[in-house]
């Protein structure tokens, strides 16, 4: 199969499948529909790429999902136009990508060296560097230089979500990231105010662990 030929069509497929499985934010669905998910998987899976399946990236990391990408994304995006985003875990750069085709301004963090030149090559292909801010280091530090953040997706689960993070959203602004070990969910947290916070838990998932640090 020549992906390059008929990855327009699968991509269409993709979104029907989303669709189906109850993604409705026609933002999202655009910008799922926008991204080539093939050339950010190695070549021997990009016959999969438009699976609904997480898929190794090497560094014992996975591109998740293209459902869970785009439910967190339809969640932070719910009754609001956010305008400054930060990611929290990089990856290959497929998520990020998608950002940049919701978000104005869209901030990255990618702790491990090799996933962050990989992902700077991706976006650099598609010619969306200049939209994605990229950084190499701690995600779980964020990036308190540009902060306030409208939304903030985090991209890997841990026991709990940094206190610095929460405090990096701007008032309004929504958090989305996969907490716990090994029985992980989905929690959603909303800035209501300077010192307070809504938390709301939604659906089990499965995620890659949430590291502090850098990977060389």
């Amino acid at each position: 199969m020549n992906l390059g030929l008929n990855s327009d069509r699968l991509r269409h497929q993709m979104v029907a499948r989303l669709k189906q499985k109850g993604i409705t934010d026609t933002r999202v669905l655009a910008a799922m529909l926008a991204v080539p998910r093939h050339i950010f998987v190695d070549q021997g899976l990009a016959s999969r790429a438009y699976e609904d399946a997480a898929l190794p990236i090497g560094f014992s990391q996975t591109i998740s999902q293209p459902w869970i990408i785009s439910r967190m994304l339809s969640i932070v995006c719910e009754d609001r136009n956010p305008q400054k985003v930060l990611e929290i875990g990089t990856g290959c750069g497929y998520q990020a990508a998608v950002m940049a085709h919701l978000f104005p301004v869209v901030y990255s963090i990618e702790r491990i060296k090799g996933l962050y030149d990989m992902a700077r090559e991706h976006l650099r292909d598609l010619r969306l560097v200049s939209k994605v801010s990229l950084t190499f280091g701690d995600g779980m530090l964020g990036l308190p230089a540009y902060a306030p953040f409208d939304a903030i997706v985090i991209a890997a689960a841990g026991l709990e979500i940094p206190g610095v993070l929460l405090h990096q959203l701007s008032v309004g602004g929504r958090l989305i990231a996969p907490e716990g070990t090994s029985n992980q969910r989905l929690v959603l947290i909303e800035r209501t105010g300077e010192a307070s916070w809504d938390r709301s838990e939604l659906e089990a998932v499965r995620f890659v662990p949430l590291r502090s640090g850098t990977q060389s």
